[in-house]
Protein backbone atom coordinates (compact mmCIF):
# COMPACT_ATOMS: atom_id res chain seq x y z
CA UNK A 1 0.00 0.00 0.00
CA UNK A 2 1.21 3.79 -1.30
CA UNK A 3 2.44 5.59 1.91
CA UNK A 4 0.09 8.69 2.37
CA UNK A 5 1.64 11.51 4.03
CA UNK A 6 -1.76 13.65 3.94
CA UNK A 7 -2.55 12.83 7.50
CA UNK A 8 1.20 14.14 8.43
CA UNK A 9 -0.04 17.78 7.75
CA UNK A 10 -2.24 19.89 10.00
CA UNK A 11 -5.11 21.13 9.14
CA UNK A 12 -6.65 24.04 11.18
CA UNK A 13 -10.30 24.09 12.47
CA UNK A 14 -13.07 25.47 11.10
CA UNK A 15 -13.46 28.11 13.78
CA UNK A 16 -10.07 29.41 14.47
CA UNK A 17 -9.60 31.72 16.98
CA UNK A 18 -9.60 35.75 15.73
CA UNK A 19 -6.40 37.46 16.28
CA UNK A 20 -6.47 40.48 18.56
CA UNK A 21 -7.92 43.89 17.51
CA UNK A 22 -5.51 46.29 17.13
CA UNK A 23 -6.02 49.51 19.31
CA UNK A 24 -4.92 53.07 18.85
CA UNK A 25 -3.72 54.84 21.60
CA UNK A 26 -5.84 58.09 21.10
CA UNK A 27 -6.50 60.83 24.05
CA UNK A 28 -10.45 61.82 24.23
CA UNK A 29 -12.00 64.42 22.55
CA UNK A 30 -12.54 67.55 24.16
CA UNK A 31 -16.26 67.98 25.38
CA UNK A 32 -18.81 70.84 24.50
CA UNK A 33 -19.19 71.72 27.87
CA UNK A 34 -15.75 71.66 29.14
CA UNK A 35 -13.19 74.07 29.27
CA UNK A 36 -11.69 75.36 25.64
CA UNK A 37 -7.83 73.61 24.73
CA UNK A 38 -8.36 73.35 21.30
CA UNK A 39 -8.94 75.57 18.42
CA UNK A 40 -12.49 74.96 18.55
CA UNK A 41 -12.75 75.81 22.13
CA UNK A 42 -16.37 76.19 23.72
CA UNK A 43 -17.89 76.07 20.25
CA UNK A 44 -16.54 72.28 19.49
CA UNK A 45 -18.64 69.32 19.41
CA UNK A 46 -17.16 66.00 20.85
CA UNK A 47 -17.52 62.48 19.75
CA UNK A 48 -20.16 60.08 21.33
CA UNK A 49 -18.84 58.09 24.32
CA UNK A 50 -22.22 55.92 24.25
CA UNK A 51 -24.14 54.18 21.81
CA UNK A 52 -26.96 56.34 20.33
CA UNK A 53 -25.90 59.56 21.78
CA UNK A 54 -25.32 62.35 19.41
CA UNK A 55 -21.99 63.69 18.02
CA UNK A 56 -21.14 67.12 20.01
CA UNK A 57 -17.96 67.10 17.61
CA UNK A 58 -16.23 65.80 14.81
CA UNK A 59 -12.23 65.51 15.56
CA UNK A 60 -8.86 64.93 13.27
CA UNK A 61 -5.42 64.08 13.66
CA UNK A 62 -2.94 66.47 13.28
CA UNK A 63 -0.35 64.43 11.46
CA UNK A 64 -0.86 60.60 10.77
CA UNK A 65 0.59 58.28 13.61
CA UNK A 66 0.77 61.66 15.81
CA UNK A 67 -0.62 61.48 19.01
CA UNK A 68 -1.07 65.25 19.86
CA UNK A 69 -4.26 66.63 20.85
CA UNK A 70 -6.93 66.41 18.14
CA UNK A 71 -8.29 69.43 16.56
CA UNK A 72 -11.91 70.44 16.33
CA UNK A 73 -13.95 71.77 13.24
CA UNK A 74 -16.57 74.07 14.53
CA UNK A 75 -19.92 73.39 13.58
CA UNK A 76 -23.33 74.24 13.26
CA UNK A 77 -25.00 74.04 17.56
CA UNK A 78 -26.97 71.26 17.50
CA UNK A 79 -29.59 70.56 20.38
CA UNK A 80 -26.65 69.10 22.39
CA UNK A 81 -24.66 72.45 22.92
CA UNK A 82 -24.24 74.39 25.89
CA UNK A 83 -27.44 76.67 26.53
CA UNK A 84 -27.01 80.07 27.32
CA UNK A 85 -26.07 81.60 30.45
CA UNK A 86 -29.71 82.66 32.53
CA UNK A 87 -29.95 86.52 31.33
CA UNK A 88 -27.78 86.03 28.59
CA UNK A 89 -28.92 86.05 24.95
CA UNK A 90 -28.86 82.83 23.03
CA UNK A 91 -26.72 83.47 19.66
CA UNK A 92 -28.78 83.44 16.49
CA UNK A 93 -27.72 80.46 14.52
CA UNK A 94 -26.26 81.95 11.45
CA UNK A 95 -24.26 84.45 14.35
CA UNK A 96 -22.88 81.23 15.67
CA UNK A 97 -21.52 79.68 12.32
CA UNK A 98 -20.59 83.07 10.77
CA UNK A 99 -18.39 83.78 13.47
CA UNK A 100 -16.74 80.69 13.23
CA UNK A 101 -15.67 81.86 9.86
CA UNK A 102 -15.19 85.26 9.55
CA UNK A 103 -11.74 85.36 11.43
CA UNK A 104 -10.23 83.23 9.08
CA UNK A 105 -11.06 84.70 6.22
CA UNK A 106 -10.06 88.17 7.92
CA UNK A 107 -6.54 86.63 8.58
CA UNK A 108 -6.23 85.34 5.32
CA UNK A 109 -6.86 89.03 4.16
CA UNK A 110 -9.68 87.93 1.81
CA UNK A 111 -10.76 91.58 3.03
CA UNK A 112 -9.77 94.72 4.06
CA UNK A 113 -12.75 95.53 5.91
CA UNK A 114 -15.01 93.52 8.57
CA UNK A 115 -16.95 90.52 6.72
CA UNK A 116 -20.79 91.19 7.19
CA UNK A 117 -23.17 88.10 7.07
CA UNK A 118 -25.74 89.48 5.07
CA UNK A 119 -23.30 90.31 2.15
CA UNK A 120 -21.98 86.81 1.79
CA UNK A 121 -18.75 87.79 2.15
CA UNK A 122 -18.07 90.15 -0.51
CA UNK A 123 -16.58 92.40 2.29
CA UNK A 124 -17.04 96.30 2.25
CA UNK A 125 -19.98 97.65 0.00
CA UNK A 126 -20.13 100.72 -2.15
CA UNK A 127 -21.37 104.36 -0.52
CA UNK A 128 -24.76 104.92 -1.16
CA UNK A 129 -25.23 107.64 -4.31
CA UNK A 130 -26.44 110.73 -3.77
CA UNK A 131 -30.17 111.44 -3.54
CA UNK A 132 -29.99 113.88 -6.04
CA UNK A 133 -28.16 112.07 -8.29
CA UNK A 134 -29.03 111.11 -12.22
CA UNK A 135 -26.61 108.20 -13.60
CA UNK A 136 -26.71 107.33 -17.03
CA UNK A 137 -27.41 108.11 -20.65
CA UNK A 138 -31.08 107.93 -21.26
CA UNK A 139 -31.99 109.60 -17.30
CA UNK A 140 -30.07 113.07 -17.93
CA UNK A 141 -31.10 113.50 -21.47
CA UNK A 142 -34.98 112.82 -20.32
CA UNK A 143 -34.17 115.25 -17.67
CA UNK A 144 -33.21 118.00 -19.91
CA UNK A 145 -35.30 117.38 -22.04
CA UNK A 146 -38.57 118.12 -19.30
CA UNK A 147 -36.81 120.55 -18.01
CA UNK A 148 -35.73 119.89 -14.41
CA UNK A 149 -33.51 122.13 -13.04
CA UNK A 150 -29.55 120.59 -12.66
CA UNK A 151 -27.21 121.83 -10.58
CA UNK A 152 -24.18 120.20 -12.73
CA UNK A 153 -23.24 117.54 -15.44
CA UNK A 154 -19.88 115.97 -14.50
CA UNK A 155 -18.11 114.37 -18.01
CA UNK A 156 -15.44 111.95 -18.26
CA UNK A 157 -12.73 112.47 -19.81
CA UNK A 158 -11.85 111.05 -23.04
CA UNK A 159 -13.31 110.10 -26.47
CA UNK A 160 -17.29 110.57 -26.23
CA UNK A 161 -19.74 108.98 -28.35
CA UNK A 162 -22.45 111.05 -30.28
CA UNK A 163 -24.94 110.48 -27.49
CA UNK A 164 -23.04 111.80 -24.91
CA UNK A 165 -21.79 115.02 -26.79
CA UNK A 166 -25.09 115.39 -27.42
CA UNK A 167 -26.28 115.53 -23.69
CA UNK A 168 -23.24 117.86 -22.83
CA UNK A 169 -24.30 120.12 -25.64
CA UNK A 170 -27.96 120.00 -24.59
CA UNK A 171 -26.78 120.61 -20.76
CA UNK A 172 -25.06 123.95 -21.91
CA UNK A 173 -27.80 125.17 -23.72
CA UNK A 174 -29.74 125.06 -20.69
CA UNK A 175 -27.59 126.83 -18.59
CA UNK A 176 -26.64 124.00 -16.70
CA UNK A 177 -22.46 123.85 -15.88
CA UNK A 178 -20.58 120.85 -17.51
CA UNK A 179 -17.21 119.66 -16.13
CA UNK A 180 -15.12 117.19 -17.37
CA UNK A 181 -13.32 115.20 -14.80
CA UNK A 182 -11.48 112.07 -14.72
CA UNK A 183 -12.98 108.73 -15.24
CA UNK A 184 -12.14 107.38 -11.07
CA UNK A 185 -13.79 110.62 -10.29
CA UNK A 186 -17.07 109.16 -11.58
CA UNK A 187 -16.45 105.40 -10.35
CA UNK A 188 -16.23 107.04 -7.21
CA UNK A 189 -19.51 108.71 -6.78
CA UNK A 190 -21.46 106.45 -8.52
CA UNK A 191 -19.79 102.83 -10.61
CA UNK A 192 -22.48 102.47 -13.04
CA UNK A 193 -22.43 106.20 -14.95
CA UNK A 194 -22.06 105.52 -18.46
CA UNK A 195 -19.56 108.33 -18.60
CA UNK A 196 -22.35 111.25 -17.08
CA UNK A 197 -23.32 111.93 -13.96
CA UNK A 198 -26.04 114.87 -13.08
CA UNK A 199 -26.88 116.31 -10.22
CA UNK A 200 -30.50 117.74 -10.06
CA UNK A 201 -31.13 121.20 -8.21
CA UNK A 202 -33.30 121.24 -4.86
CA UNK A 203 -35.38 124.27 -6.88
CA UNK A 204 -35.25 125.94 -10.10
CA UNK A 205 -33.19 128.75 -10.17
CA UNK A 206 -34.32 132.52 -11.12
CA UNK A 207 -33.04 135.53 -12.51
CA UNK A 208 -31.77 139.18 -11.40
CA UNK A 209 -34.72 140.31 -13.60
CA UNK A 210 -36.99 137.89 -11.78
CA UNK A 211 -35.71 139.51 -8.14
CA UNK A 212 -35.95 143.08 -8.70
CA UNK A 213 -39.59 142.23 -10.46
CA UNK A 214 -40.31 140.98 -7.21
CA UNK A 215 -39.49 144.56 -5.40
CA UNK A 216 -41.70 146.12 -7.36
CA UNK A 217 -44.42 144.25 -6.83
CA UNK A 218 -44.00 144.65 -3.07
CA UNK A 219 -43.47 148.43 -3.48
CA UNK A 220 -40.07 147.98 -2.13
CA UNK A 221 -36.66 148.92 -2.32
CA UNK A 222 -34.48 146.02 -3.25
CA UNK A 223 -33.14 144.01 -1.04
CA UNK A 224 -30.15 141.99 -2.21
CA UNK A 225 -27.77 139.47 -1.19
CA UNK A 226 -24.55 138.13 -3.00
CA UNK A 227 -22.21 135.87 -2.25
CA UNK A 228 -18.65 135.18 -3.40
CA UNK A 229 -17.35 132.04 -3.22
CA UNK A 230 -19.37 130.55 -0.36
CA UNK A 231 -18.82 126.52 -0.57
CA UNK A 232 -20.46 125.41 2.10
CA UNK A 233 -23.81 124.43 1.64
CA UNK A 234 -24.94 124.29 5.00
CA UNK A 235 -24.28 128.50 5.17
CA UNK A 236 -25.93 128.62 1.69
CA UNK A 237 -28.98 127.32 3.32
CA UNK A 238 -28.66 129.18 6.91
CA UNK A 239 -27.74 132.70 4.52
CA UNK A 240 -31.20 131.75 2.75
CA UNK A 241 -32.92 131.21 5.53
CA UNK A 242 -31.77 134.50 7.44
CA UNK A 243 -32.75 136.47 3.81
CA UNK A 244 -36.17 135.07 3.42
CA UNK A 245 -36.66 136.02 7.81
CA UNK A 246 -35.67 139.66 6.98
CA UNK A 247 -37.50 140.22 3.78
CA UNK A 248 -34.67 140.18 1.28
CA UNK A 249 -35.65 139.66 -2.18
CA UNK A 250 -33.54 137.20 -3.47
CA UNK A 251 -29.88 135.55 -3.63
CA UNK A 252 -27.20 136.11 -5.98
CA UNK A 253 -24.94 133.07 -6.19
CA UNK A 254 -21.76 132.35 -9.25
CA UNK A 255 -22.06 129.30 -11.10
CA UNK A 256 -18.36 127.59 -9.86
CA UNK A 257 -16.64 127.88 -7.23
CA UNK A 258 -19.71 128.49 -5.21
CA UNK A 259 -22.44 125.40 -3.43
CA UNK A 260 -25.51 125.28 -5.08
CA UNK A 261 -29.29 124.25 -4.13
CA UNK A 262 -28.16 120.74 -3.09
CA UNK A 263 -30.31 118.54 -0.63
CA UNK A 264 -28.11 119.83 2.30
CA UNK A 265 -28.75 123.17 1.18
CA UNK A 266 -32.68 122.66 1.34
CA UNK A 267 -32.52 121.30 4.86
CA UNK A 268 -30.12 123.81 6.40
CA UNK A 269 -33.00 126.36 4.73
CA UNK A 270 -35.62 124.53 6.71
CA UNK A 271 -38.32 125.79 4.28
CA UNK A 272 -36.66 129.08 3.32
CA UNK A 273 -35.89 128.21 -0.26
CA UNK A 274 -40.06 127.91 -1.56
CA UNK A 275 -40.42 131.00 -0.94
CA UNK A 276 -36.52 132.93 -1.64
CA UNK A 277 -35.59 133.63 -5.30
CA UNK A 278 -32.22 132.32 -6.06
CA UNK A 279 -30.46 133.43 -9.21
CA UNK A 280 -27.23 131.54 -10.22
CA UNK A 281 -25.06 134.17 -12.73
CA UNK A 282 -22.01 132.89 -15.11
CA UNK A 283 -20.03 136.30 -13.89
CA UNK A 284 -20.93 137.66 -10.57
CA UNK A 285 -18.76 141.11 -11.40
CA UNK A 286 -21.09 141.13 -14.35
CA UNK A 287 -24.26 140.85 -11.99
CA UNK A 288 -23.04 143.67 -9.53
CA UNK A 289 -22.56 146.14 -12.42
CA UNK A 290 -26.23 145.20 -13.66
CA UNK A 291 -27.73 145.70 -10.02
CA UNK A 292 -25.67 148.80 -9.74
CA UNK A 293 -27.32 150.26 -13.34
CA UNK A 294 -30.88 149.04 -11.68
CA UNK A 295 -30.01 152.05 -8.96
CA UNK A 296 -28.74 149.24 -5.89
CA UNK A 297 -26.08 150.60 -3.96
CA UNK A 298 -23.30 147.66 -3.48
CA UNK A 299 -22.08 147.26 0.24
CA UNK A 300 -18.92 144.41 0.89
CA UNK A 301 -18.85 142.97 4.67
CA UNK A 302 -15.08 143.21 5.31
CA UNK A 303 -12.67 143.13 7.72
CA UNK A 304 -11.70 146.99 7.49
CA UNK A 305 -14.77 149.37 6.78
CA UNK A 306 -17.76 151.61 8.57
CA UNK A 307 -19.27 150.35 11.31
CA UNK A 308 -22.24 148.62 10.14
CA UNK A 309 -24.10 149.47 13.32
CA UNK A 310 -24.11 153.23 12.60
CA UNK A 311 -23.66 153.17 8.64
CA UNK A 312 -26.80 154.15 6.81
CA UNK A 313 -27.97 151.46 5.04
CA UNK A 314 -31.20 152.43 3.52
CA UNK A 315 -32.27 152.83 0.20
CA UNK A 316 -32.12 150.04 -2.84
CA UNK A 317 -28.80 147.61 -1.61
CA UNK A 318 -26.96 144.88 -1.90
CA UNK A 319 -25.10 142.88 0.48
CA UNK A 320 -21.77 141.18 -0.73
CA UNK A 321 -20.91 138.48 1.65
CA UNK A 322 -17.39 136.68 1.23
CA UNK A 323 -16.60 133.29 1.84
CA UNK A 324 -15.16 132.52 5.17
CA UNK A 325 -11.52 131.79 4.20
CA UNK A 326 -10.86 134.39 1.73
CA UNK A 327 -13.44 136.95 1.74
CA UNK A 328 -14.81 138.73 -1.40
CA UNK A 329 -12.62 138.28 -3.97
CA UNK A 330 -10.12 141.64 -4.85
CA UNK A 331 -11.79 142.43 -7.84
CA UNK A 332 -15.24 142.47 -6.74
CA UNK A 333 -14.64 144.38 -3.58
CA UNK A 334 -13.32 146.82 -6.25
CA UNK A 335 -16.97 147.15 -7.39
CA UNK A 336 -18.40 147.82 -4.03
CA UNK A 337 -19.56 151.20 -3.04
CA UNK A 338 -19.12 150.53 0.58
CA UNK A 339 -17.41 148.44 2.75
CA UNK A 340 -18.97 147.33 6.13
CA UNK A 341 -18.07 145.56 9.25
CA UNK A 342 -19.25 144.60 12.44
CA UNK A 343 -17.22 145.38 15.59
CA UNK A 344 -15.60 142.53 16.83
CA UNK A 345 -14.87 142.77 21.15
CA UNK A 346 -13.38 139.34 21.56
CA UNK A 347 -9.98 138.01 20.71
CA UNK A 348 -11.31 136.07 17.41
CA UNK A 349 -11.58 138.48 14.34
CA UNK A 350 -13.74 137.16 12.33
CA UNK A 351 -17.53 135.50 12.30
CA UNK A 352 -18.91 132.84 10.39
CA UNK A 353 -20.15 133.95 6.54
CA UNK A 354 -23.91 132.69 7.63
CA UNK A 355 -24.17 134.69 11.36
CA UNK A 356 -22.33 137.44 9.59
CA UNK A 357 -25.04 137.91 6.83
CA UNK A 358 -28.11 137.76 9.66
CA UNK A 359 -26.70 140.66 11.87
CA UNK A 360 -25.92 142.96 8.88
CA UNK A 361 -29.31 141.81 7.06
CA UNK A 362 -31.29 142.80 10.37
CA UNK A 363 -29.16 145.94 10.49
CA UNK A 364 -30.79 146.93 7.25
CA UNK A 365 -34.23 146.25 8.86
CA UNK A 366 -33.61 148.25 11.58
CA UNK A 367 -32.39 151.01 9.87
CA UNK A 368 -35.31 150.63 7.00
CA UNK A 369 -37.70 151.38 10.18
CA UNK A 370 -37.49 148.10 12.11
CA UNK A 371 -40.01 146.54 9.69
CA UNK A 372 -43.08 148.57 10.19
Amino acid sequence: MKHDDRRAVQRPGKNPPRPARKTFDIPPAQRADAPAHSEGGANARTLPRRPGERADTRTLPVHPGERADARTLPVRPGKNSPRPAPGARAPREEEAFSGAWERPMQAEGAHHGPVSRFDGGRGPQAPEAPENLLAGRNPIREALKSGVPLEKLLVAEGDLSGAARDIARMAREAGVVVQYVERYRLDQIYPAHQGLLAFRSARAYATIEDILACARERGEDPLVVVLDQVTDPHNLGAIIRSAECAGAHGVVIPERRAAGLTPACEKAAAGALAHMRVARVKNLNRALEDLKRAGLWIAAAALEGENALTVDLTGPLALVIGSEGEGISRLTLSLCDRRVTLPMLGKIDSLNASVAAGVLLYQVVRARGGGR
